[in-house]
């Protein structure tokens, strides 16, 4: 399950926060068919701690609402297993509420590089930004129970991610997990955090 995802769904326009984030941020935030210009109120939180604050302030407790729906629906469906992938986690404290947290950490200048292949609209300084107002991740590490180190190619990672599925399917002693077509769900009870990666 994917928070970001959720975020776009939670301020999507004629929802409570979407309204919400308007009446706070004015319409100048707005793309010409109504919907929240990402990028342009991301430069302007990064660049605002108090203006990140206000927007955390309504996203949160939307997104927290969303995925505990989700995580019933999925529970419901007999899922054992769910990973939720939340760069915020960690920040807000709601990792105390999960029996596992895996942190992903890569470098800062590969973080950097990925986040801005990933939004060509940032510029460097926007991407640093985003980064910087994230709690560092040796942070995030200290407070984890697995690691997942990102720092190289697609099979490196894939044989970490091979590697972190049976330490969880171990730990939580389920068998392999059911896929989804659904692109929020995951396959862990456990949630991930870190930087851009």
């Amino acid at each position: 399950m994917d928070a970001d995802s959720l975020s776009r769904e939670v301020t999507a326009p004629g929802q409570p926060a979407y309204r919400e984030i308007v009446a706070t941020f004015g319409d100048t935030i707005l793309l010409p068919d109504g919907r929240i210009d990402r990028p342009a109120l991301g430069r302007r939180v990064f660049a605002d701690p108090d203006a990140r604050r206000r927007l955390e302030s309504i996203t949160h407790g939307a997104i927290g609402a969303a995925s505990a729906d989700a995580f019933a629906r999925l529970s419901a469906a007999g899922h054992t297993l769910v990973v939720y992938e939340a760069a915020l986690l960690v920040e807000t404290g709601r990792h105390t509420t999960f029996p596992a947290l895996i942190v992903v950490t890569a470098p800062r200048e590969v973080q950097l590089a990925r986040l801005l292949a990933r939004n060509p609209e940032l510029t460097p300084a926007d991407a640093g930004a985003r980064i910087a107002s994230q709690m560092p991740l040796d942070q995030k590490a200290a407070v984890a129970t697995h690691l997942l180190v990102n720092d190289g190619d697609l099979d490196a990672l894939g044989r970490e991610v091979t590697r972190l599925a049976q330490d969880l399917r171990d730990r939580f002693d389920v068998g392999v997990p059911r896929q989804t077509n659904d692109d929020r769900t995951g396959r862990g009870d456990a949630a991930r955090s870190g930087g851009p990666s």
